[in-house]
């Protein structure tokens, strides 16, 4: 048995008894017919690695083709003990069809999807659901309060969602009236600690107020779910200021929830630290609503990735990029 020798592997130090390089190879696992080498900074023929010496202190690099670039590090992000790889949450209302939403949600790359709660139709029991188009088991259903405006309403609709469907992860809006669609935090908070009693995981839409935001925490919200502008409105981030407030001082993930209108809306609220967008009008009301869907899955993408690279600051004056001294 050849004795062992220290090498560096791809920047590891590594043991082996390989004497020569096809040898390692196979002791890595590897195809020689399918690797590129390079040994102490010179490549080795693929068709010579049997005859290439492996010798104590060698430093090789084996590298191999993979699909297109590097792969994107892990940057999931996690409610209630549950991991999602996309940071768009996408609703399922004004679609012109269980089709077209369901083409949307694909384009969108969102893996959870709100649904509401409505009365079955008794008149026509085999009518199309939305089960039939898009895959509770695939993709995560987050039952929510739409159209609700107590407490006591909203408590009542996610106790049968959850008898349903078996769903403790839900989204919770009280809302005050029905011309602003603005929540009725007083409402909101006493179903929050309502349902939280009771095992529910409640995701809650609330005013752009970091002092509600925090109460709604305390209560047991799993999530904050700040407007951005009203419901439906497709104004944009309208207080960018209390968004990045309600995101500094959360302990819980934190997503804006209303008002998104276009990409760039989406991309502004994964700047300001936002965990992720949830939208519906925005996408189902578009032109092209696949179209539009695939966007601002690329602008949630890009805005999440702006903000881990961190802005350059702001400043009262111009900076110019080249020097000033040494001209001509």
């Amino acid at each position: 048995m050849s004795a062992s020798k220290s090498i560096t592997l791809n920047g590891d130090t590594r043991q082996t008894s390989a004497t020569t390089v096809a040898e390692l190879a196979t002791e890595l696992g590897l195809d020689p017919e399918k690797i590129a080498v390079e040994r102490n900074g010179l490549i080795a023929p693929r068709s010579q690695l049997a005859q290439t010496d492996l010798n104590d202190g060698d430093v090789l690099e084996i590298v191999h083709f993979v699909g297109g670039g590097a792969p994107k590090a892990d940057d999931g992000w996690t409610v209630a003990g549950r991991t999602f790889q996309s940071r768009l949450i996408v609703g399922t209302g004004k679609y012109k069809d269980f089709e077209q939403n369901a083409a949307a949600l694909e384009a969108s790359g969102a893996e959870i999807v709100t649904v509401a709660v409505r009365r079955v139709n008794v008149s026509d029991p085999k009518a199309p659901m939305l089960t039939d188009y898009i895959d509770p088991k695939k993709t995560t259903y987050l039952p929510n309060t739409a159209g609700c405006f107590t407490a006591d309403e909203a408590i009542r609709t996610l106790r049968l969602a959850r008898e349903a469907g078996g769903w403790d992860l839900v989204k919770l809006e009280v809302l005050g009236e029905a011309r602003t669609l603005y929540p009725d935090m007083r409402e909101t908070l006493k179903a929050t600690e309502v349902l939280a009693k009771e095992g529910f995981h409640p995701m809650v839409y609330c005013v752009d107020d970091p002092i509600a935001a925090k109460q709604l925490e305390e209560a047991g919200a799993v999530a904050i779910m700040p407007l951005g502008a009203p419901i439906g409105s497709g104004l944009g981030i309208q207080n960018q200021v209390t968004i990045r407030l309600i995101v500094e001082g959360a302990n819980v993930p934190v997503l804006v929830d209303a008002g998104v209108g276009t990409a760039s809306d989406a991309a502004v609220g994964m700047e300001l630290g936002c965990d992720g967008i949830l939208m519906n009008t925005a996408i189902a009301e578009a032109k092209d609503p696949i179209r539009m869907a695939h966007a601002m899955k690329l602008a949630v993408e890009a805005g999440r990735e702006a903000y881990l690279s961190g802005r350059m600051g702001r400043r009262m004056y111009a900076d110019p990029s080249s020097p000033l001294a040494g001209l001509i």
